[in-house]
């Protein structure tokens, strides 16, 4: 549209001049060194239209041949670009088949011709890393490494495939350098994950799970599990390197409330405490968590506490047992203590209260043999022949 008034503009103003001036064409001269050259103005604008009118001749004619040159190059790009990309997704699908020789040959066939090489040479280091030849599979993450933003792909992949042979040291460091630059990528915390839960690395683990819930989708009942799991493994440590209890005492206190809350938590802090010692420490532990809640396997442990604690530790059970008389291992746990006294038929009482909720092969022999103490050998015969009933 404003070629078009352009156009009228100056078709207009021609007519205006050709009918003011018609007849008086004017006079130009141009001198260049000994040259002169000498034309009307009317001649001057028809050669300066004509010169103008070969340039654009010439440039259409350039334009042209540059257009056809490119389209044919272009076509040629792009019809190796499509195969390349036909040829990657036919790889693909081999590779999810288990056809790994064919995955890596249709993959790396045309790889230098896709619009993204680093997946092509990925999916062929994926190929050989299934078809067990290493040397292949380092050339083509090499490859990839060369290609643009390719340095967290490779190292994921790297990281994994190193893990799948056992490698799991060198596979921790390989995620570890990406940390920094990546702190929260799911397949990366995921992958420390179950690193540092195989190689007992627990405190790191307890470091990891808060990015684990709040980045992953990680379910409920496995986070739970990893916290018990890693805590356990870290008292472990504690008790093993100090051996005293103050140390496990001083590493209880910075165990968050949350995770002391867990009954198997506490559990095996009670049970390397009365390693360590099984006097007034491990009854101190035991009773201050049995006050904030009811534990069985608690209970159960209060029967290895040493022969002073042998009372109180009654008095604990007897109390418990009259808010709940259905806790089980309430009753075997103060069946113990009196068989350690030597009483019994208040053991006896307690075990069979104790049966009557609930079966025990652990339960049934102490029954046997705290029967035989009181001359009552066909009882004790019978439920030491129930006891052999319920093994496996």
């Amino acid at each position: 549209m404003i070629k078009a008034i352009l156009l009228f503009i100056i078709l207009g103003a021609g007519l205006f001049v050709g009918t003011e001036y018609s007849g008086q064409q004017g006079y130009v001269l141009i001198s260049i060194a000994h040259k002169t050259i000498e034309m009307s103005v009317t001649t001057l604008v028809i050669v300066f239209i004509a010169l103008l009118a070969i340039i654009f001749v010439f440039e259409y004619v350039v334009k042209k041949l540059l257009s056809t040159t490119f389209n044919t190059w272009n076509w040629f790009s792009v019809r190796k670009m499509r195969r390349s990309r036909r040829l990657t997704n036919e790889g693909i699908i081999k590779l999810l088949e288990g056809d790994y020789k064919q995955a890596e040959k249709k993959v790396i066939r045309w790889a230098k011709h896709h619009d993204n090489p680093l997946l092509c040479y990925l999916i062929a280091a994926e190929a050989a890393e299934n078809i067990g030849d290493r040397k292949k599979r380092d050339r083509y993450l090499a490859l990839a490494s060369e290609q643009n933003a390719s340095t967290l792909a490779v190292a994921l992949t790297r990281a994994r495939q190193l893990f799948n042979e056992g490698e799991l040291e060198q596979s921790m460091n390989v995620l570890q350098s990406l940390q920094a630059d990546h702190p929260n990528n799911v397949i990366l915390l995921n992958l420390l994950k179950r690193i540092y839960a195989q190689l007992g690395k627990w405190q790191s683990l307890v470091e990891l799970l808060p990015k684990l819930h709040r980045y992953t989708n990680l379910p409920e009942q496995e986070e739970q599990q990893l916290t018990v799991q890693a805590h356990q493994g870290l008292i472990a440590q504690v008790a093993t390197r100090h051996n005293m209890v103050e140390d496990l005492w001083d590493h209880w206190g910075q165990i968050p409330r949350k995770a002391q809350k867990e009954p198997a938590i506490a559990v095996c802090m009670a049970k390397h405490i009365l390693e360590i010692n099984n006097g007034q420490p491990a009854f101190d532990f035991m009773t201050k968590q049995l006050k904030k809640a009811p534990n069985s396997e608690l209970y159960i442990l209060l029967a290895d506490l040493d022969e002073a604690h042998i009372k109180p530790a009654l008095t604990l059970l007897l109390k418990q047992l009259g808010r709940d008389d259905n806790n089980a291992e309430a009753h075997s746990a103060a069946a113990r203590l009196y068989s350690k006294q030597q009483k019994w038929s208040e053991a006896q009482h307690h075990l069979e209260r104790a049966l009557s909720l609930r079966s025990s092969v652990s339960d049934y022999a102490l029954l046997a043999q705290v029967l035989e103490k009181q001359n009552k050998g066909q009882a004790a015969k019978e439920v030491a022949n129930k006891a052999l009933s319920l093994l496996p």
